[in-house]
């Protein structure tokens, strides 16, 4: 007897309708992509987009790029990269332990914040007033893998990426959609609270009582529990959800990290630094179009979104390295 098997893709998909819930999204339902292509022999379509998303410019480019603290000093505070990581396993978690998807929640995952700017959604704020409504990095993650860098994801993989903040409506259409966005919601909040404490942000007994008697007292305990009660609340509701109390104690811990963490007073200067320069940079841009690369935008785009793809794509020490190059001395000392 062989003591591999040989697991084709056909056979996978049939796996997964004896295996997974019923509320899970099959591999071999799926919408289908933007441009019909052949299926691959082994790797289902969700899988193929996985591997996708891993190998773009855009998903390389995450390593530098912030997560809260603008340019921190050290070596161990959270990147974009790191981030998308860990939401990335809390969403299996989550999905192996409720029967959906693993792989649809994962290529999710892994291209959620693709689109995102250079300092974090500081980079949002600076470019919001620049077009109609509200740049949002959801928006511009579909962007990237529709149009800059196309990969012909799946419907579902694109849908995902669109919803995965809670401020977009409609909703994600597919349940492991919606685990990413719990799964990005308990990832940010765990590794937040540990970067403002390794900052001297946040002390341990600045912590609000109530969120480390419900979730416990370490980050690892506080995954385990949200992750837990995720699973818990979504099955006895055959949907995913929170049960009230647990969403109420997690709303408290964001109200909270956002008044002494994400909007402190103290961080005001360096944020108005990071607006004016990407606000200079796509001002110099957009008057010099013939300067953004190619490979940054589409040849259709207008002069001011050659110039906000470009430096939205921008990491933040290429963003900083920029605006020294063109508009010395250096906003950031």
């Amino acid at each position: 007897m062989n003591a591999l098997l040989r697991r084709t893709r056909l056979g996978r998909e049939q796996l997964e309708h004896e295996l997974l819930a019923p509320l899970a999204t099959k591999s071999d339902e799926s919408k289908g992509r933007g441009e019909e292509e052949d299926h691959d022999e082994f790797r289902t379509a969700f899988e193929r987009d996985r591997d996708r998303i891993v190998h773009t410019k855009a998903f390389r480019r995450l390593k530098h790029k912030t997560q809260v603290f603008l340019n921190p000093d050290g070596d161990h505070f959270v990147t974009r990269m790191t981030h998308t990581i860990h939401v990335t396993q809390v969403g299996r978690a989550m999905a192996r332990g409720l029967g959906l998807n693993e792989d649809l929640t994962e290529a999710i995952c892994l291209g959620h914040d693709v689109g995102h700017s250079p300092f974090g959604h500081t980079g949002e704020e600076a470019l919001s007033p620049l077009v109609e409504g509200e740049w949002l990095h959801s928006e511009q993650g579909v962007r990237v893998l529709t149009l800059l860098e196309p990969q012909n994801l799946s419907s579902e993989v694109l849908d995902g990426v669109r919803a995965h903040t809670w401020k977009i409506d409609p909703p994600p259409q597919t349940p492991e959609g919606w685990l990413c966005r719990y799964a990005d919601r308990i990832a940010y909040l765990t590794h937040d609270v540990a970067d403002a404490l390794r900052a001297g942000v946040l002390s341990y007994h600045d912590i609000p009582t109530r969120i480390l008697i419900t979730f416990g007292a370490t980050s690892r305990d506080w995954i385990d529990s949200m992750v837990t009660s995720v699973i818990d609340a979504s099955h006895a509701a055959g949907e995913i959800t929170l049960d009230p109390e647990q969403l109420d104690v997690m709303n408290e811990l964001r109200d909270f990290m956002f008044e002494r963490v994400y909007v402190r007073p103290e961080s005001e200067n360096q944020k108005n630094k990071a607006i004016t320069m990407i606000r200079d940079l796509v001002q110099y841009y957009s008057e010099s179009p013939n300067e953004v690369p190619d490979s940054y935008t589409t040849p259709t785009a207008d002069p001011l979104h050659r110039a906000i793809d470009y430096v939205a794509g921008m990491t933040d020490r290429f963003a900083l390295h920029t605006h020294d190059r063109l508009f010395r001395p250096t906003l950031f000392d």
